[in-house]
């Protein structure tokens, strides 16, 4: 395996992890300016009134973007493992 194959595949892990990650952490933002707007228009500064319902969505994307997720992470592996297969 030479150099410009190990940054191929790096460059595929991290733009996979990316990919994994970013509709869980898109919720996640998502409902955080919510809240912090529902805050702002209440003037309820409670610290701790941001973490159940980030939480919560977080939990619920999570279960909801899993196939996604298991079918990308299933898609690199294989990518991987026939990579690792071919090295002479």
């Amino acid at each position: 395996m030479n150099q410009t194959e190990v940054i191929d595949l790096v460059r595929e892990a991290l733009m996979t992890a990316l990919i994994v990650a970013g509709p869980v952490m898109l919720v996640g933002l998502a409902v955080g300016i919510l809240v912090s707007l529902f805050q702002t228009m209440t003037q309820l500064n409670e610290m701790t009134l941001v973490f159940i319902p980030k939480i919560l969505a977080i939990f619920v994307a999570l279960l909801v973007f899993a196939p996604f997720m298991l079918q990308q992470l299933e898609g690199f592996m294989r990518m991987t493992a026939d990579k690792i297969v071919s090295l002479p």
